[in-house]
């Protein structure tokens, strides 16, 4: 009985996720493109992977983006079945009494070995055809409409240039940390982040360094960040980045430590399930000029679908302050509305 009411809770709150409530009352994209995609990936969860390229499809439709999580389940498919093998060779070495050194090293070679192995396997490969297929039909037909069209932007191409934003990833996890933060932050997790960090400092330098350099020569500031006015990103940015130069690179920690909290979350899930939505979220994220939480939401819904269930307390806590961040946006977006120079439209305050 608990955990059922633990599971009508968590979907209760995942329903009032401020970014994704705020959007179903307004004429956007948001709210048909993420039902078709959760719908798509509840689809591929149960197996049904033809009404899961459908709804996928049907996802793409409404913003083209979304080609990424059609690959996504495509990929999570290809992930159980790397699993299930990797299962398999792991028995086998303990049979054989040949397990490598436990190291991030040895076991990313083992990996990279194993991934090799199996997709240079005609069995292997005849297999996954047969799973896989509806959704590689849809990227094949994203793949003509991109060459038919000159590229994945409709409308004004000039402000949705692509590049190799990298800072967007430490956007998305601090905006997931300040989410999630009653369900994966305790006082335990910053200690374990400590130790971690003594533990391995080299790796966490090397870690800090090629962050402030990616902080360096790839962060963008899109136009509209710095002229609309009316979203949080625009407040965000002038409140905190636009304070002083070094802000961007005093913030370094807290990307790590969001960043590590995000992947701690996620441990439950496989090494190749990993592998793949962190490859879909690099995609759906990296390649953004725009600092628009609005990008956000699909990854963040997915990466809170595959967190394991927290208890009743951290679910009324995150209910809680989804509950306090849309009161305070929709009093805003109803009593403060302003005007700006030479333009006689009221404007609102929003996502």
């Amino acid at each position: 009985a608990a955990s059922g009411f633990q599971r009508i809770l968590s979907t209760l709150t995942l329903a009032t996720f401020p970014t994704l409530y705020f959007f179903t009352f307004l004429y956007y994209t948001d709210t048909g493109s993420t039902f078709f995609t959760l719908f798509a990936y509840l689809m591929c969860l149960y197996g049904n992977h033809k009404t899961s390229a459908c709804l996928g499809f049907c996802g793409v439709m409404f913003r083209q983006t979304n080609i990424v999580w059609t690959v996504f389940c495509g990929g999570s498919v290809v992930a159980e079945k790397l699993s299930e093998s990797w299962k398999v060779e792991i028995l086998k070495s303990k049979e054989k009494k040949n397990l490598p050194a436990q190291n991030i090293i040895s076991e990313s070679i083992r990996i990279i070995r194993f991934l090799l192995g199996y997709f240079m396997s005609f069995k292997n490969i005849s297999n996954l055809i047969p799973l896989i297929w509806p959704y590689l039909t849809v990227v094949v037909i994203f793949a003509t409409f991109i060459v038919l069209n000159g590229g994945i932007v409709l409308g004004d191409r000039s402000s949705h240039e692509a590049c190799l934003h990298f800072p967007q990833l430490f956007y998305f996890f601090s905006f997931s940390l300040f989410f999630s933060f009653p369900l994966i932050v305790t006082p335990g997790k910053f200690i374990s982040f400590l130790h971690s960090v003594r533990i391995y400092f080299l790796r966490y330098s090397v870690l800090t360094i090629v962050s402030l350099f990616l902080v360096w020569k790839c962060t963008y500031v899109h136009k509209y960040l710095l002229a609309d006015n009316r979203h949080y990103t625009f407040y965000v940015w002038r409140k905190i980045f636009q304070r002083h130069e070094l802000v961007k690179y005093i913030l370094v920690p807290v990307y790590i430590f969001a960043g590590w909290s995000f992947t701690d979350a996620l441990k439950s899930k496989s090494v190749f399930w990993n592998l793949v939505y962190f490859v879909c979220l690099f995609a759906a994220t990296v390649p953004q000029k725009l600092l628009e939480f609005r990008y956000f939401i699909l990854p963040y819904i997915i990466y809170r679908l595959n967190v394991p269930m927290p208890s009743l307390l951290k679910l009324f806590l995150e209910l809680i302050i989804y509950s306090l961040v849309n009161a305070i946006t929709f009093y805003f977006f109803l009593n403060k509305p302003f005007h700006w120079p030479n333009n006689e439209e009221i404007q609102r305050f929003m996502w």
